[in-house]
């Protein structure tokens, strides 16, 4: 018990640093110190490509989103407000260009297995066996999400894969905290049926 209570301030610790750094930067960004941004770009590259590709499906648009993605985070780095969490604002800049691009033109989707390998896996990779499992298990979950309409997807997104609170989605998404919470049981639920009629038509 105390082992993993220490673990955890230990990992809460860690969590502040990592903020108290990266507001950092986002100070001296706003500065104009280039390298401080580039330092936020290699943090949140991964993070930002991987929401992309989630909303849109297609690893090319994904790369071309994340790209838009800090370019205007870049030129818009003055209304970022200190002490709101830097990952927040630029998964906001991120979301707002998915929804809009999936508003503007038609959604294709294409293979799951167009997104490189390394952007499927953590740092903490697991066996060949255990990541072809964890692969095939993302592919469906994939295909689920694509039946979701965008905001719906996003939601899901922003909860289960980037761990946001309830109430950081709704800033984000620029609704309320019921809102979100409605979108999530309603996302469940179209997921959950979507699931059952897949399944019944593989038998």
């Amino acid at each position: 018990m105390t082992s993993a209570t220490a673990k955890d301030r230990e990992s809460g610790q860690v969590s502040v640093d990592r903020q108290a750094q990266e507001q950092q930067w986002a100070a001296e960004a706003r500065q104009g110190d280039r390298d401080a941004f580039m330092q936020l770009v290699q943090a949140y590259q991964r993070p930002v490509y991987n929401l992309c590709y989630r909303m849109l499906g297609d690893a090319a648009e994904a790369e071309d989103a994340a790209q838009e993605t800090f370019l205007r985070a870049y030129t818009r780095l003055r209304t970022y407000q200190p002490g709101r969490k830097f990952s927040s604002w630029i998964l906001s800049i991120a979301s707002h260009y998915c929804i809009d691009h999936l508003r503007k033109q038609r959604y294709h989707q294409v293979p799951w297995d167009d997104l490189p390998p390394d952007r499927m896996l953590s740092a903490s990779d697991p066996e060949p066996e255990q990541a072809a499992l964890s692969r095939e298990r993302d592919r469906s979950v994939h295909q689920l999400l694509d039946t979701l309409p965008a905001e719906y997807r996003l939601a899901v997104i922003l909860r289960y894969w980037h761990n946001m609170s309830y109430e950081e989605i709704a800033v984000l998404m620029e609704t309320t905290v019921s809102a979100v919470k409605s979108r999530l049981f309603r996302a469940r639920q179209m997921m959950a049926k979507q699931a059952r009629q897949t399944g019944g038509a593989d038998q």
